[in-house]
């Protein structure tokens, strides 16, 4: 499989991004460009703190700066992004020419998941509540810049990543 594009995979917190992006890097030989580590790595904050200390905006100007420059790399990498990014005009522009992933799933199942993990920003007591508000929000921006939707609700990253590698494919 030969393509010069970028490849995306975005969606809430607890979709699983990670996972699957790094599962698409060893799969076609690209770099990782994962946001969370990497912004930890340059500020020596996770985004949790990140939001805590210095505030969601801050955050979500990190996280589109990362996108922006992960873009622009060549060879293109496979880069896991955060979900903000998909409200900044200036990075659903720059997602134009890539190939997007968007990681779906009921708030109430990533909820669960991010009980799992203190690295993820918890900007509300109830993840529920949060997410649903934020999938209300973010899920038509999505929609508007994914090549591909993905259902991860009951679906192991193994699964996800064959499903985005067969798209992949076949384009």
């Amino acid at each position: 499989m030969k393509f010069d594009l970028p490849v995306v995979v975005t969606g809430l917190m607890g979709a699983g991004k990670s996972s699957v992006a790094r599962i698409l890097a060893a799969e076609l030989g690209r770099e990782l460009r994962d946001s969370d580590p990497d912004l930890a790595a340059r500020y020596g904050a996770t985004a949790a703190e990140t939001a805590e200390r210095e505030g969601a905006d801050e955050l979500h100007r990190r996280e589109a700066g990362h996108l922006l420059e992960s873009l622009a790399e060549r060879p293109p990498p496979v880069i896991a992004a955060a979900a903000s990014v998909v409200e900044d005009p200036a990075c659903r522009a720059a997602l134009g020419p890539a190939v997007v992933v968007w990681l779906d799933a009921p708030p109430a199942v990533l909820a669960e998941r991010m009980l799992s993990s203190g690295h993820r920003p918890h900007f509300e007591p109830d993840l529920g509540a949060m997410l649903t508000k934020q999938r209300a929000r973010r899920g038509p921006l999505f929609a508007e810049v994914a090549d591909l939707t993905v259902d991860v609700s009951a679906t192991r990253p193994e699964a996800v990543a064959a499903e985005v590698l067969a798209f992949l494919r076949a384009r």
